[in-house]
């Protein structure tokens, strides 16, 4: 993997907002599927708030590092070494995202209660992820720029 540096900028290739933005939309994806599986689930079988939210946020990183395992994967990488990379790239991100969608959920009056057919319910977990795209984009544009996070993805592309 390049770790040069390039110009006076201290930026490392594909430390861009562009760049930042498709690794997060694609953490957002893995975490959105694990978390709203997740939530349904517990919600389904009656389950309380914590141990719903716990299988919410295991599943949201099971997402999250599958969608990067299977692509890696497709690449050519051995599933070892696949499931190294996956860990490398996709860890603090899914960590911010889940931190900021479970923080707003958690503050949001009513939502921890709200069922699954209720407006409040889909509006909290959505503007949970709203957030946590808006927090951890730039999380990922300084992963990125230090050829940490996705930027391990990219180099097996």
């Amino acid at each position: 993997m390049d770790h040069v540096m390039h110009h006076h900028t201290g930026a490392a290739p594909g430390a861009t907002w562009s760049t930042a933005v498709r690794a997060t939309l694609h953490c957002l994806l893995g975490c959105a599927v694990g978390e709203i599986l997740g939530m349904a689930v517990g919600t389904a079988l009656l389950w309380g708030n914590v141990p719903t939210m716990a299988l919410a946020i295991g599943l949201a990183f099971v997402f999250g590092y599958s969608f990067t395992l299977f692509a890696v994967v497709r690449a050519g990488v051995s599933p070892k070494a696949a499931v190294k990379i996956a860990l490398a790239a996709d860890t603090v991100s899914i960590a911010v995202m889940e931190l900021v969608d479970n923080a707003i959920i958690a503050l949001t009056p009513g939502a921890m209660d709200a069922q699954l057919s209720e407006g409040l319910f889909w509006y909290a977990l959505l503007g949970g992820f709203a957030v946590a795209f808006l927090v951890t984009t730039p999380v990922n544009k300084w992963m990125i720029g230090r050829g940490k996070g996705h930027a391990v993805v990219h180099a097996h592309h």
